[in-house]
C-alpha cells in the first residue's frame, strides 16, 4: 500500500492547474505593468477571457478606476524595487458593476535575482461580510480624502466611491452663508435626473420642516428612511416624488457634515432600481457607516476650504509681488507668466500653500537699454516669497542706477546673506538664489550679463532652439564656498545676439515635471521643452509662452516663473559722432541733431525742444566736464595734490625714508594727455528719442541751484524740467549724460 504522501505526488497537479482552483485572483506584470499572465479566478474578477486577446495591455487599462492610477504606479515604483504592496482599489467589470479589491503585490525575480516584474493577489472586500465592507469603504475613502485638498474634486470622488457600490445617488448639499447650495449630484449608470425634479448642481436647495434631511440637520444625527407610505415627506416637492416613485427610490439616509462645530451641510445617499442589487433598504449598520464618512468627509471639505483661503492669499500676495504688464519697450516683444506649483503630498512633503520664490523682471535702464532678470529663491511658503519681493526689489533699485551686471549681483549676495534667519539648531539660514541678469540694447544686440547659477535660457533663431552659451555660471546668491573668505567674486560677460532673436528664460520648474509612475528627469523635460518651441519658433511671444507652459507633461512640487523677450529692429535707429570737446563743436552737435530729427520725421517743435537740450548737455561737457588729471606732491609735510590740499602729514610719526618716493616722484613721467573729445549718439524708437553724450570725464554732473546773478547752473534744470526722463552712468573710460523725448511725428510722415 502506498503511503499518502507517495499518492498525493502520484496525482499531483501541474502549478498552472493549481492556481486556476484556487479562489484568488492572481495577476503577472512585465516590469512595464503590462499583463503577462492571470489566472481563472482572475479572468472572472476582472472580466479578463481565457485567450490572448488581454496578454500584453497595461494593467490600468483592464477596469481600474481612474482615481487609483496613483497607487498602481506606487504599487510598480515599490514593488520593482523588491518591497511588497498592500492596498485597495476598485475594478469596472464586465457587466459595469463595480468591485472593491483588496490586493497584495510581490517581485517576481529571475534566479539572477532581478526582478523581471510584479506577481498581483487580490480578492473582493466585500467577500467577508459587513465589517469588510465597512473597513474597504472607510479605507478607500480616507485614502481619497487624504490625497487632495482640492474641494471640488476630492468631494465628487468621494461620491463617485459610494456611487454604485454603496448607492445609487449621492448629494452633497453645503451651506453659502444662510443658503444651502448643491455642491454635488452623482448618479449610477450614467443616470441623469429630468430638468425641473432634483435641484442641479449650483442650484440653491429648500428642504421642508418635516422634510428627513431637515430632521438630520436638526438632531445633528444621521438618519435612514425607508418607509414610503407619506413620500411627500421624503422629497422636497412633488416633482421630486413623482422622479423618485419612477426611479424606484427604496431607502435614504441624511447624514449632516459637521467639522469643528460648524455644520457645513448633508450628504444624502439613495438606493434604487438603477442597479440590479441584492439591497433593497439601508440599516442601523449603514447608518453609522455613513455617520463615520460623514465625519471625514467633513473633516475633508473644511480643511479644503481652509487650505483654498490661505492658498488664495498666498497667491494674491504672490502674484502682488510679480509685475502684471510692462510698459512697451522699443525694439521689443515681452510675454510672461507665474505658474504656482500644486500641493503634491504624495511625494512626502505634506501639504503645502507651494507659493514660491520664483521672479522675472524687466526693468527700464538708461537710453533705451533694459534689464532682464530671472531668478529663483529656495524653498516655498511666505517666507520665500518675502524673500523674493525684497530681493527684486533692491536688484531694481541697483539697475536703474545703472549699476555693471557682476556689481548687481555682488550686492544682492551680500543682501542675500543679510536676509537670513535663525534655524532650529540655532544657527542662521540663509536662503539660496540663483539669478540671471542681463543688461540688453536693442540697437546693438548687445548682451551684457552676470549669472548666479542659474540656467541660460533658451535662444530660438532661425528656426533653431538651443541654450544661449554663457560662459559664465558662478556660485548662487548667499552661498559662500568653504574656505573662500570675503565677499565672493561675480564675473560679467558680454555676447552679441543674432539679428530676430528670441529669449526664453525660466525657472526649474518648468522641466522638472514628474510624469505619472516616474521620476524627474530634468534632461528629458527640457529636450521636450525645445521641441516643443521648434514648433512655434515663427509665432508670437505670447503662444510661445502658451507652448512652453504645456511642453513638458506631469505635475511639479515647484512653481515655475517664465519670461519670453524677442528683439526686433525694424523701429529703431541709430546715429553718432564724436566731437572735440571745443566751443564750436556745441552748433556741431545741434546741426547733427536737428537734420537726423528732421530725417526721422520728429514734430519740428518737439525737434527744436530736444536740440535745445542737446545744446544745454554738450555745454555741460565743454564747460565743465573737460578732465582734469590730478598731480600729487609729495613733501615732508606730506602729500598734497594740485587743488593744494593735504592728503597725509606727519611724516615724522613713520620710520619710514620717503627720500625713494620723492626721488620716484620727481623722475615720474609726465601723465599722458587726457582725450578732450566726446560722443553724441542719437537713438530713436517707436515711440521715444535718446539722446547720449558720452565723455572721459569721471565726474557724474548734479543739478544745482542757480541765483539771480550766476551766469551758469541752469542747462541741467532745463534738462531736467522738459526732457521725459534724464540721467547719467558711469562708463569704464568716463561717463555718459542721457534724456529721453517723447518721438512725436510730423502729420505728414507716414510713421
Amino acid at each position: 500500500m502506498k503511503r499518502w504522501g507517495e499518492a498525493f505526488y502520484d496525482d499531483a497537479l501541474s502549478g498552472a492547474e493549481v492556481l486556476d482552483q484556487v479562489q484568488i485572483a492572481v495577476v503577472v506584470t512585465d516590469r512595464f505593468s503590462n499583463l503577462r499572465y492571470w489566472n481563472a479566478y482572475a479572468g472572472k474578477l476582472f472580466g479578463l477571457d481565457g485567450g490572448s486577446r488581454h496578454l500584453g495591455v497595461p494593467l490600468v487599462d483592464i477596469g481600474i478606476h481612474e482615481a487609483d492610477h496613483e497607487q498602481l504606479a506606487q504599487l510598480a515604483r515599490r514593488v520593482l524595487k523588491g518591497d511588497t504592496w498592500e492596498g485597495a482599489f476598485a475594478v469596472l467589470r464586465g457587466d459595469s458593476t463595480w468591485v472593491h479589491l483588496r490586493a497584495s503585490a510581490v517581485p517576481l525575480k529571475h534566479p539572477s535575482g532581478a526582478v523581471d516584474g510584479v506577481v498581483i493577489l487580490a480578492n473582493e472586500a466585500l467577500r467577508s461580510g459587513r465589517v469588510e465592507e465597512q473597513y474597504g469603504l472607510l479605507d478607500r475613502i480616507g485614502r481619497r480624502l487624504a490625497s487632495s485638498l482640492e474641494f471640488e474634486a476630492t468631494v465628487k470622488a468621494v461620491a463617485e466611491i459610494l456611487v454604485p457600490q454603496f448607492a445609487d445617488h449621492c448629494f452633497v448639499d453645503l451651506y453659502d452663508r444662510k443658503r444651502m447650495i448643491r455642491r454635488v449630484s452623482v448618479h449610477a449608470e450614467g443616470w441623469t435626473p429630468p430638468p425641473g425634479s432634483w435641484p442641479d448642481v449650483g442650484e440653491e436647495v429648500h428642504y421642508p420642516e418635516r422634510h428627513f434631511v431637515s430632521k438630520a440637520l436638526r438632531r445633528m444625527e444621521t438618519v435612514v428612511v425607508s418607509d414610503y407610505s407619506n413620500p411627500g415627506g421624503v422629497f422636497p416637492n412633488r416633482r421630486s416624488v413623482r422622479v423618485s416613485e419612477q426611479v424606484g427610490v427604496t431607502s435614504v439616509i441624511a447624514a449632516p457634515l459637521r467639522a469643528r462645530g460648524e455644520t457645513l451641510g448633508v450628504l444624502t445617499l439613495a438606493l434604487s432600481g438603477l442597479t440590479s442589487r441584492d439591497k433593497t433598504d439601508y440599516d442601523s449598520f449603514d447608518r453609522d457607516l455613513v455617520g463615520a464618512i460623514a465625519s471625514r468627509v467633513a473633516v475633508a471639505i473644511d480643511n479644503a476650504r481652509l487650505f483654498e483661503e490661505e492658498r488664495d492669499t498666498a497667491l494674491a500676495f504672490q502674484s502682488s509681488l510679480l509685475p502684471r504688464d510692462f510698459p512697451q519697450f522699443d525694439g521689443l516683444s515681452i510675454a510672461h507668466d507665474y505658474l504656482p506649483a500644486k500641493p503634491l503630498e504624495s511625494y512626502g512633503q505634506g501639504i503645502q500653500t507651494q507659493v514660491g520664490g520664483d521672479f522675472y523682471d524687466v526693468i527700464p535702464l538708461s537710453a533705451g537699454r533694459v534689464g532682464i532678470v530671472i531668478g529663483d529663491v529656495e524653498g516655498r511658503g511666505p517666507h520665500a516669497a518675502a524673500v523674493m519681493s525684497q530681493l527684486r526689489a533692491a536688484l531694481r533699485a541697483f539697475a536703474q542706477a545703472d549699476r555693471e551686471p557682476a556689481e548687481i549681483l555682488r550686492e544682492l549676495d551680500e543682501w542675500v546673506r543679510r536676509l537670513g534667519r535663525p534655524d532650529d539648531e540655532g544657527g542662521t539660514w540663509v536662503p539660496s538664489v540663483s539669478c540671471l541678469y542681463m543688461a540688453y540694447d536693442a540697437w546693438s544686440r548687445e548682451l551684457s550679463y552676470a549669472n548666479a547659477g542659474h540656467q541660460p535660457p533658451l535662444l530660438i533663431c532661425d528656426g533653431k532652439v538651443d541654450d544661449l552659451e554663457l560662459a559664465i555660471r558662478d556660485k548662487l546668491l548667499g552661498v559662500r564656498p568653504k574656505g573662500v573668505p570675503g565677499d565672493s567674486v561675480y564675473r560679467q560677460d558680454v555676447l552679441t545676439l543674432p539679428p530676430g532673436a528670441t529669449l526664453l528664460l525660466y525657472t526649474d520648474g518648468l522641466v522638472a515635471r514628474r510624469p505619472l509612475g516616474g521620476v524627474v528627469d530634468v534632461t528629458e523635460g527640457l529636450q521636450r521643452l525645445q521641441a516643443r518651441i521648434r514648433e512655434v519658433a515663427d509665432k508670437d511671444v505670447q503662444q510661445i509662452v502658451e507652448a512652453a507652459e504645456k511642453a513638458v507633461p506631469g505635475e511639479t512640487d515647484d512653481d515655475t516663473a517664465l519670461l519670453v523677450v524677442r528683439s526686433h529692429s525694424e523701429e529703431l535707429a541709430l546715429k553718432q559722432e564724436w566731437f572735440a570737446a571745443e566751443a564750436p563743436t556745441v552748433a556741431e552737435a545741434r546741426h547733427l541733431a536737428a537734420d537726423t530729427f528732421k530725417e526721422w520725421g520728429m514734430d519740428r517743435d518737439q525737434a527744436e525742444l530736444a536740440c535745445l537740450l542737446v545744446s544745454e548737455i554738450v555745454t555741460n561737457v565743454v564747460i565743465h566736464a573737460t578732465p582734469h588729471p590730478v598731480t600729487r606732491e609729495f613733501t615732508d609735510e606730506g602729500v598734497k595734490d594740485s587743488d593744494d590740499q593735504l592728503s597725509l602729514d606727519g611724516f615724522d610719526e613713520f620710520d619710514e625714508d620717503w627720500s625713494d618716493l620723492l626721488e620716484e616722484a620727481e623722475q615720474a613721467e609726465e601723465p599722458a594727455p587726457v582725450s578732450r573729445e566726446f560722443l553724441l549718439r542719437l537713438r530713436r524708437g517707436a515711440s521715444s528719442v535718446w539722446v547720449e553724450v558720452f565723455d572721459h570725464d569721471l565726474r557724474l554732473p548734479r543739478i544745482r541751484t542757480a541765483g539771480a546773478d550766476d551766469e551758469g547752473g541752469r542747462g541741467l534744470y532745463l534738462v531736467d524740467q522738459l526732457a521725459e526722463r534724464w540721467g547719467s552712468r558711469p562708463t569704464p573710460d568716463g561717463k555718459a549724460v542721457w534724456f529721453q523725448m517723447p518721438m512725436h511725428r510730423t502729420e505728414n510722415d507716414g510713421g
